[in-house]
């Protein structure tokens, strides 16, 4: 049965059922990245001022929420096949409800953005298209997907930067690339992930076309070279030592993620757990370029609830979410 064929159940789902559906399509685990890359933009364009830090995480967030319910609206005929467990394929969540909530939420964080700078607006035109384009788009075509997430990183960051800056600094340039360079690595691991479906789907993802292998080294190299541009960055940063000790730490966590995902018969459940190594890794790298701007007396409070708040959701919702045959306990508590 189909994902619409399903979704007039939607009427007879309770409050909190509803409720739930939409917790599991906000993906919680990954959101603190995006407020994180928010916070960072705005504190190396010199932001402190209550107002900008506020809009600065808020605006990513919503985003990110947004491109969550985009995308599930439409890759809900290939969830069908590969994970009906979601949402949208299950009945617990009708199509026409994902994409309203997805514009609502874009548009709030466009009216955030705003409300302190006009000129976001082709930033912020240039990410939601992303979003769009990735999900209908250049996910079925292969890496082209993946850049297309790495982008949208780095554009999160510059919105960020936007909210106390008429333009984001060229300083923001290295980390804006290694963020990009990073996050297209990681979502690489996320398709090893999904292969199976993929193929199924008809998605011609890398690991799809070229093997699991060739997709895990492509990842490793590009990651690598993200590390080192945002290396790189501490160079101009305001606390050059700061950002590159949590650098260097994130490298150690990205590491370990990479060689979980290198046995040659990698599994869909080992790759996930490369990649919840990657979401943890990432918060630790962004919070290098939070410290970099404003310290370690900034950052690591930030970095602690972050870090505990993501890995505690991710072991609570993500088998569960990632996979048919989770057991029914994970997942199932907003």
């Amino acid at each position: 049965m189909t994902a619409e064929a399903r979704a007039p159940g939607i009427t007879r789902r309770t409050v909190p059922e509803r409720v739930r559906a939409h917790w599991e399509t906000w993906r919680p685990y990954t959101t603190c990245y995006p407020a994180l890359l928010g916070l960072a933009g705005v504190l190396a364009a010199g932001g402190r001022r209550p107002a900008e830090i506020t809009v600065a995480v808020l605006a990513p967030v919503l985003g990110w929420i947004s491109g969550h319910y985009l995308g599930d609206h439409f890759d809900r005929h290939l969830d069908a096949i590969a994970k009906p467990q979601r949402p949208i394929p299950s009945g617990r969540m009708s199509p026409a409800v994902a994409l309203s909530a997805g514009i609502a939420c874009a548009t709030l964080s466009l009216a955030f953005s705003i409300a302190l700078n006009w000129r976001v607006l082709p930033v912020f035109a240039l990410a939601m298209g992303g979003i769009v384009a990735y999900s209908a788009v250049f996910k079925r075509l292969g890496f082209s997907g993946n850049l297309s997430r790495g982008v949208l990183s780095a554009l999160a960051l510059a919105i960020g930067a936007m909210t106390a800056a008429p333009w984001p600094p060229p300083a923001l340039a290295p980390v804006a690339v290694g963020l990009l360079l990073h996050d297209t690595a990681s979502n690489l691991i996320g398709t090893v992930r999904d292969v199976d479906g993929d193929r199924a789907g008809g998605y011609r993802s890398v690991p799809v076309r070229h093997g699991v292998a060739a997709a895990v080294g492509l990842a490793s190299g590009l990651w690598l070279a993200g590390i080192a541009a945002i290396a790189l960055g501490s160079l101009v940063a305001a606390r050059p030592v700061a950002q590159l000790s949590l650098a260097a730490v994130a490298a150690v966590i990205g590491g370990i993620a990479l060689a979980v995902a290198r046995p040659v018969a990698l599994t869909a459940r080992r790759a996930l757990r490369s990649h919840e190594l990657l979401v943890a890794e990432r918060l630790v790298l962004t919070s290098a370029v939070v410290a970099g701007a404003a310290g370690f007396g900034v950052a690591l409070p930030v970095l602690g609830p972050v870090l505990v708040f993501s890995l505690v959701l991710q072991g609570r919702m993500r088998s569960r979410h990632e996979f048919p045959d989770a057991p029914p306990n994970e997942g199932e508590r907003p």
